[in-house]
Order: structure tokens, then sequence, then C-alpha cells
């Protein structure tokens, strides 16, 4: 930045590259968290190249094994068409994981423009987004996404835009906040004075101080985005067939819960196993990156 020596420059780097290994260590030391992400990992390589870990076709049908119980060459049996539960399950991480982080990109994307605006401008700007924020987290998360999708029509990209263009409010109000206890520091100042636009100094300068709290909050969002993802798909609003989700694959099982109970319990166990790491991981990253953590 002009005005700025570089060696000044130099040193605030080294200061965040100091700090990022602080955190890595104390996230370390939070043993559930690690597990977590190490699971996640081994989820996320599946999810990318699933066909490596499926030992069948997933959409292959043997209508003679019909709602057939684990057995050895099928460890998780089979749904109620023949097909290997495994290997759809398998193909459903990639679902997950494909509307989960990019619903989340979106509404990061979102909320944090409009956080910092709001935060950084206040005056009317903060007034008429923070009501814009408000009036959305008004309606119920749900009943919104439900209708939406109905509007919309189901599918993939219907999932994926609808999810992240609900759930932003959320990450607006918490930029909102930190960015109000930011604009008014030195560094701030100082770029301001020496010429920077409003926009560079938002995304330059504002928004990489104010992120430890919403890569927490995005970390424990993800888990809830499966979910409702999971809900949407379950009601048919969400990824069609044959495209194999977890939620759907509930859907298909809920006729034969009682007869045939692993139909429902694997997507379902899956489910809590993948949010439930996802929240361990956030845990992680909240002690990791609080300031008042100390080595």
């Amino acid at each position: 930045m002009s005005g700025v020596p570089s060696d000044t420059l130099g040193q605030v780097e080294r200061e965040r590259r100091s700090e990022r290994s602080r955190s890595w260590t104390r996230f370390k030391r939070y043993k559930p968290g690690v597990v977590a992400l190490f699971f996640l990992g081994f989820l996320a390589i599946m999810a990318i190249v699933p066909g490596i870990f499926e030992p069948y076709n997933y959409q292959e049908t043997n209508l003679a094994a019909r709602a057939d119980g684990p057995s050895w060459e099928h460890p998780l049996g089979y749904d109620n068409v023949g097909r290997d539960i495994l290997s759809r399950l398998i193909r459903g991480t990639r679902i997950a994981f494909l509307v989960g982080m990019s619903a989340t990109a979106i509404a990061l994307t979102i909320g944090m423009t409009v956080g910092a605006t709001a935060g950084y401008f206040g005056g009317w700007v903060d007034s008429v987004l923070s009501r814009l924020v408000d009036s959305l987290m008004a309606f119920p998360l749900t009943v919104l996404l439900i209708t939406l999708s109905a509007v919309v029509g189901p599918g993939i990209r219907t999932t994926v835009f609808v999810i992240g263009l609900t759930v932003w409010a959320q990450y607006a109000r918490v930029v909102r906040a930190e960015v109000l206890s930011v604009r008014e520091r030195d560094y701030v100042m100082s770029a301001r004075s020496a010429g920077s636009s409003d926009p560079r100094i938002i995304f330059r300068h504002i928004l990489p101080n104010v992120l430890g709290p919403v890569i927490v909050l995005a970390s424990l969002a993800v888990g809830n985005i499966i979910i409702l993802e999971a809900a949407l798909s379950f009601l048919g609003l969400g990824v069609q067939p044959p495209t194999p989700s977890w939620g759907g694959m509930l859907a298909d099982a809920r006729p034969y819960i009682t007869t045939y109970p692993h139909m429902p319990i694997v997507p379902g166990v899956m489910i809590f196993l993948t949010v439930i790491a996802f929240n361990l991981v956030g845990d992680g990253l909240r002690d990791a990156l609080d300031p008042r953590q100390r080595e």
C-alpha cells in the first residue's frame, strides 16, 4: 500500500504467520476436533473421487435381493429396489459436501459483504441493511426453504442457491458487529489517511481481521446446511433421483422402517456423524482462534 513502509508490511505478515502457527497448536490440543478433522478429510476424499471407494455401481439393481440385510459381499445390505446401500452412501457424500460447501460459500460471500458494508459506513446504510437482515431472520428458515424450493423447482442447483441465499443473515450480523469494533483502529485510520478507497480498506484491511468468528460460525453452519439439504431431499424438494443423497435414501426407506431397519439407519447415522464432526471441528476452531487463549 502506498505510504506504508515495506518493512512494516513484512512485520505484519510475519505476525500473521506466527499467529496461524499458534492457532494450529491450540487446535491440536483439542483431540476430538483433530479426530473429527481427519474423519471429514476422509469424507472429502470420498466426495471428490467416490468411484474409487464404491464396491459396486450405485445405480445397479438386483431385484432378487431387494431390501436384503447386510452380508459379507454387501456390508450395509440392499435398498428397496436392490441397489447396494454402501455404494449409494458413498456417492451421497459428494452431494452432502457439494451442497454444504457451496451453499456456505454463497452465504459467506453475501453475509460478509452486507455485514462489512453496514458496519463500515454506518448511518442510513447500516439501518437499511440491518432491517433487511432482521426481516430475513424473522422468517422460519425451514418454511422459507420449502416455499422457495417448491416455487423454483427441485434440483441440486436449486438446493445450493436456495440454502445459500437464505442463511447468509447470520454471517452479516456477526461481521457487522466485528467491523464496528475494528473500523476505528489505528491501521484502518492509517489506510484511510494514505488515500485507500473504501472497498480496499474493507476487503484488504478490515475483513481479514474479523475472519476468526466467521470461520468458526461457518464450520458449525456446514453441518446445519447438510441437515437442511437432507430435509429438502427427504421431502422431494432437493436432489432428485436417481442421484443418491442421504436425505433421499431416508425418504426411500421410510415405508420400511419397521420391516427393514437397516435401510433408514445407515443414512441417518451418516448424517449424525458428519454433523457431529463439523460441530467438533467448529468447537476446536473456536478455542484455537480465541484471542484470549495463551500458550
